[in-house]
């Protein structure tokens, strides 16, 4: 699940998920991530994307937020596992994706790739109308689970330890039961009592966490992008 919605104002408003770094837009570059998925969910405005079969969808009230927006996609998912993203992470890749899943489960990349079983989504948040969120299949219910010998989910930490709620990956159901318990509007307040295992993937110079707010943080990604 990508979110690319929101308002963008530390970016000067704009097209922030459209915004180029090496030649490619942000979203794509995350797009790219997650390519083995079996399906593709972008919460936010519609727009053309490399990847055929795209599903947009918007959160209600558009720009209410990262948790209207995973409710808004997760109706969308049917896989095992979700990972949930930012739609502006220029250099977050397929390995960082296995190597949540491996630290969420231990099952890196059948998790999210085995074509013999159910589809693999991912949600992309460009923000959408939100719904219900129904337990559907391979629901459970209730206190927060952590079942099948791994936790709840995964998150990549940065530099200082803090916690990237939008570069991460989540078993569905849990997404979905916390989802049905929490009224509030923080991610950390959504996502943080699930108990997700931390990932620091910067130990080799990378900072797949690192985000665009600002147009200093765009060029700076273009600086970097050059030196790789």
């Amino acid at each position: 699940m990508i979110l690319t919605g929101g308002a963008a104002r530390r970016f000067g408003g704009g097209d922030k998920p459209g915004a180029l770094v090496g030649g490619r837009s942000l979203v794509e570059r995350v797009a790219a991530a997650v390519a083995a998925a079996g399906r593709l969910v972008v919460v936010g405005e519609r727009r053309e994307l490399a990847r055929p079969g795209t599903i947009f969808t918007r959160e209600d009230p558009p720009e209410g937020g990262p948790v209207p927006a995973v409710r808004a996609g997760v109706v969308h998912c049917h896989a095992d596992w979700v990972a949930l993203l930012a739609g502006d992470l220029p250099f977050f890749t397929a390995t960082d994706v296995e190597r949540l899943l491996t630290a969420a489960a231990g099952q890196a990349r059948d998790a999210l790739v085995d074509e013999s079983g159910p589809a693999r989504a991912v949600l992309v948040d460009d923000g959408g109308p939100a719904g219900d969120v129904p337990v559907g299949d391979g629901g459970r219910s209730g206190d927060v689970p952590v079942g099948d010998g791994g936790s709840a989910g995964a998150v990549l930490v940065d530099d200082t330890g803090r916690e990237q709620w939008l570069a991460g990956v989540w078993r569905r159901w849990v997404l979905v039961e916390a989802l049905g318990r929490y009224d509030g509007r923080s991610l950390h307040g959504l996502l943080a009592p699930l108990g997700p295992a931390k990932v620091d993937a910067g130990a080799d110079g990378r900072t797949p966490w690192f985000d665009c707010d600002t147009p200093a943080d765009l060029a700076l990604a273009n600086q970097q992008e050059e030196t790789r």
